[in-house]
């Protein structure tokens, strides 16, 4: 693992190659690719993706370097050093993105059941709305280069099965601590608890959490089937990771390799959607296959109904949220 002194000393010596005459930026372009996951997560895949597109769409021209497993750090603290250039690229949670630069237009990805599977959020991240959003974070100090769903949420739980809406009542219920997923939550009627997502497996050994909203990628990453054992499929939002740049690196390229990074980021969409979506239903199998018990919400309807309310309210919220949220209804 690096140390903080040895990143900070590779992002000096990325930024002298970056203010060095074009004559001298013929050498290849060296970046470090953090991400929080395991390698068998769909945010690997996306990186891998990311970097083979890369290399097919300007040979030789950078060496992408590619730092799994919350190495350099967990997915706050890598989107902070992508903003600050201590890391050239990432690949985060989406959620954070509104927590870290104040950009709202983030959290329209997890409106609950807007969008509804992983074919619809493919479309919709190829869209111009998506595009548009990721554009809303060039003053941030990043360039968004694309989005993609790590794996669609559902519920995991320690102590009882999940079959109806009341059986949410009261569960200690680990979210991400953001204002949407709060509100939602406790519609649901969940008591919920903001918690590093590093800190998930020790909270549910303990009972410190009943339950949490989860995907299966991560479950089988964070080896969470071995302390719960009740899995409700929900499908209530997808879990949206952003790849980023750090915005005075992306300045610093020539034109064509900065669009070269922007075709890549897209380039990779296609293959990483279809994995998580393979992975999601594979891995269900596998999850049985481990002791865990899935089930099928029995009122996923009334479940739908209960949260619908905050889609509008959050359309007000930000004209490109509200844009999204009329694209996304209107794409089949």
């Amino acid at each position: 693992m690096l140390n903080r002194r040895q990143m900070l000393a590779m992002s000096g010596s990325m930024a002298v190659a970056m203010s060095a005459p074009s004559i001298l930026r013929a050498a290849q372009v060296d970046m470090m690719l953090a991400h929080a996951s395991a390698e068998l997560h769909p945010n690997h895949i996306f990186a891998l993706e990311f970097q083979k597109a890369l290399e097919t769409l300007a040979p030789g021209a950078f060496n992408i370097r590619i730092f799994p497993n919350r190495q350099l750090g967990d997915d706050k603290q890598l989107l902070e050093s992508t903003i600050s250039g201590a890391i050239q690229l990432s690949t985060c949670s989406g959620v954070l993105f509104p927590m870290v630069t104040g950009k709202t237009a983030l959290n329209a990805w997890q409106l609950p059941f807007l969008v509804r599977d992983y074919d619809h959020m493919e479309k919709m991240a190829l869209s111009d709305i998506g595009a548009q959003i990721l554009a809303d974070l060039d003053d941030t100090g990043i360039v968004g280069l694309g989005t993609v769903d790590i794996g669609q949420r559902n519920f995991l739980s320690t102590t009882k099965p999940v079959l109806s809406l009341a059986d949410f009542t009261g569960l200690k219920t680990r979210i991400v601590p953001v204002p949407l997923h709060k509100e939602i939550w406790e519609k649901l009627g969940t008591a919920p608890i903001g918690l590093p997502y590093g800190e998930v497996y020790g909270a549910l050994e303990t009972g410190v959490l009943d339950a949490l909203e989860i995907n299966v990628s991560s479950i089988l990453g964070e080896n969470l089937w071995e302390v719960g054992k009740q899995f409700t499929l929900t499908g209530h939002y997808p879990w949206h990771a952003v790849m980023a740049v750090n915005k005075p690196v992306f300045d610093g390229l020539p034109a064509e390799l900065q669009q070269a990074m922007r075709q890549a980021g897209r380039d990779a969409i296609p293959p990483t959607m279809l994995y998580a979506k393979t992975q999601d239903l594979e891995g269900r199998d596998a999850l049985r296959a481990k002791g865990v018990e899935i089930h099928e919400l029995t009122d996923l309807a009334e479940m739908r109904m209960l949260v619908e309310p905050l889609v509008s309210e959050w359309s007000a919220k930000s004209p490109l949220i509200a844009e999204f949220i009329r694209v996304a209804q209107a794409t089949t």
